[in-house]
């Protein structure tokens, strides 16, 4: 591999990891303001945040051993195992900042 394809991999990497955890701590304080009552959440909204953890982890983990036994690179695995958990918080951000603050459903 390139040292150069390397290296744009790393700052793909960085740059996916960062939106990941900024979307994720949307999610997390919008998905607290609804438990609190201030913000209009679906009232499944609890057990779809447990049940979409497991989801994206088996999606993860699947995405990084196709990514292993194709030969990756370790940044290239990473980004691979990445993609599903990004998609999802991206996804709930989009979902839950469309209900906006208010009462619940």
């Amino acid at each position: 591999m390139k040292p150069r394809r390397s290296q744009n991999e790393l700052i793909r990497l960085s740059m996916q990891s960062g939106m990941m955890l900024a979307e994720a701590n949307m999610v997390i304080a919008m998905r607290m303001f609804g438990m609190a009552g201030m913000w209009n959440t679906h009232p499944g909204e609890t057990n779809r945040m447990v049940q979409e953890k497991t989801d994206a982890a088996m999606a993860s983990g699947a995405a990084m051993a196709k990514a292993m036994v194709a030969g990756k690179s370790p940044a290239a695995v990473a980004l691979a195992g990445l993609r599903p958990v990004r998609a999802k918080t991206r996804a709930n951000a989009a979902r839950l900042s469309k209900r906006g603050p208010g009462m619940p459903d």
